[in-house]
């Protein structure tokens, strides 16, 4: 953690001498923090300017999230793990984060994730849907849909997908210069090829065991 902590301004710092701040740059911390230490890693950001530092301590302790505000004004983005209003019900009328990053499927659909946006809107809090590859691309047209329907929208993250995930999805939205156009498909704009998913059947997989630098255990 020491050395995440050192590490993690110099190479913020880095970016801007090579890209100056007429770019957005985000930082993941993957939950790994405690709170004290993610109030410091933010305070060292605030010179660099990040859209956002995400993730910056367990999620499921809401109340945590004060201590990181008292020492830094640096964007906080958090959000992608939960699974209801409840789970970020504080945070967002604490105003503790200033991005929400709940997703359709993980968060209970485009209903539930509205409701969600809708406490966000009230107390100036932005969405920034979690858009990773292992969602799908129905996941991610209909996160797309529910973006351009409210009024707090504040980005959507967007990875793609590999393939052969073209061979069972055939979407219509795309994704140019930075932006996402929906397209002009009926309903959310994706299409499904079930005999084309057949030839995939589910193959579990499991995130690899995450260790520090001496060995012991720790939080993906």
């Amino acid at each position: 953690t020491t050395s995440y902590l050192d590490f993690a301004p110099k190479m913020m710092a880095h970016v801007r001498e090579q890209f100056g701040y007429g770019v957005h740059v985000l930082h993941d911390v993957h939950h790994r923090l405690s709170p004290i230490e993610a109030g410091r890693l933010g305070a060292s950001l605030e010179p660099y300017r990040p859209f956002w530092i995400e993730d910056p301590t367990p999620a499921e302790d809401q109340s945590a999230f004060r201590l990181i505000r008292q020492h830094t004004t640096t964007p906080i983005a958090v959000g992608e793990v939960f699974n209801s209003i409840w789970d970020c019900q504080q945070l967002i009328t604490e105003r503790l984060i200033d991005y929400i990053r709940t997703s359709v499927s993980h968060a209970g659909g485009i209903t539930h994730l509205r409701r969600i946006f809708s406490l966000a809107d009230l107390y100036g809090v932005r969405s920034g849907s979690h858009g990773a590859g292992d969602l799908s691309p129905v996941s991610l047209a209909a996160a797309l849909h529910v973006d351009m329907s409210i009024p707090n929208f504040g980005i959507q993250e967007y990875m793609g997908h590999r393939e052969p995930a073209n061979e069972v999805f055939t979407p219509s939205y795309t994704f140019k210069d930075g932006y996402m156009h929906p397209g002009d498909a009926p309903g959310i704009g994706v299409e499904f090829n079930e005999e084309a998913a057949a030839r995939f059947p589910y193959d579990p997989k499991y995130l690899p065991i995450n260790r520090r630098l001496d060995g012991s255990v720790h939080d993906w």
